[in-house]
């Protein structure tokens, strides 16, 4: 169940309890920790109090978020109340913050289970997760490659089935690299879309909080319960939010038909035209799912 909608599925049907979901996505960590170290700290305790929270609620016909019972992580540069806010940095090494991050605590409200904080390049400048005063985070598919950065622990997770969907933060390509790096999908969204508040500050006029999953569709949703205005921060937007899990939806698959890609040649180097021309169809040949060129 490495999506959110399997995992609703048997949530809801009672296949799997918030609590084993929870615990197998720890057991899965810790067995994975070790040659990915995607993690700075990891919070089972917390985990599962919330879990079993949910499994109460459930069990007396409450009406849940969208995401109750969902294993997340979050990037340890997102304030999370009584838990340590390092930033990747030896100088936050102790630093316990007093309150959370909205984007943290909208998807808590939503019912998400936050299973620890993520490494960082230190302060999130980096793009490699390298930098960390912690030690360095590793890609999940191959070891001797960077994750890319600076959400790298984040999209590592992702990417090491160490949770389902994971919180990072976004500069200058911070989501959207490590993303791309480790095979999962990364959204910097729209400025002041999600709020800031209870994020680290590296550039605020490009800081921006997003989403990192295993799918479009995951990203969605998430979107969903991250986005809205929030007072606490003087550059968030008020706007009408669409349907996010509704654009994507499987009716709405046409909706890219017409539609022109542009495409810069430079980047891409030889064998473009038929790198392109199996794009258009849906079928890749650097994924296993569609073809023999790729290790994973």
């Amino acid at each position: 169940m490495n999506s959110i909608r399997a995992c609703q599925q048997a949530l809801q049907t009672g296949q799997v309890s918030a609590v084993a979901l929870t615990q197998t996505y720890l057991d899965r960590l810790q067995q994975r920790e070790p040659k990915v170290h995607s993690f700075l700290e990891v919070l089972p305790e917390r985990a599962l109090a919330q879990a079993a929270a949910v499994d109460r609620r459930r069990a007396a016909g409450e009406t849940l978020g969208p995401l109750a019972g969902i294993p997340i992580a979050v990037k340890d540069n997102l304030c999370l109340e009584g838990v340590k806010t390092t930033c990747g940095s030896r100088m936050l090494a102790d630093w316990v913050a007093p309150y959370t991050a909205t984007a943290v605590a909208n998807l808590e409200a939503a019912g998400a289970i936050v299973l620890g904080k993520t490494n960082l390049d230190e302060f999130a400048m980096g793009s490699s997760t390298e930098n960390s005063a912690f030690g360095p985070t590793y890609n999940p598919w191959q070891g001797d490659r960077v994750p890319g950065g600076s959400s790298g622990g984040s999209a590592a997770a992702v990417a090491a089935r160490q949770c389902v969907a994971a919180l990072g933060s976004d500069t200058g390509g911070s989501i959207r690299q490590p993303a791309a790096f480790c095979g999962t999908v990364g959204l910097k969204p729209t400025y002041g879309l999600i709020s800031r508040y209870g994020l680290v500050a590296f550039a605020s006029s490009l800081d921006q909080v997003g989403p990192l999953a295993n799918s479009v569709e995951d990203v969605a949703w998430l979107l969903q319960a991250l986005a809205g205005h929030d007072l606490r921060d003087a550059t968030s937007l008020r706007v009408d939010l669409p349907d996010y899990g509704a654009a994507v939806a499987d009716e709405h698959t046409d909706s890219l038909k017409g539609k022109r890609v542009g495409v810069i040649r430079e980047t891409f180097g030889e064998g473009l035209d038929a790198e392109v021309a199996t794009l258009v169809q849906g079928r890749s040949p650097n994924c296993k799912t569609w073809g023999p060129r790729c290790k994973r």
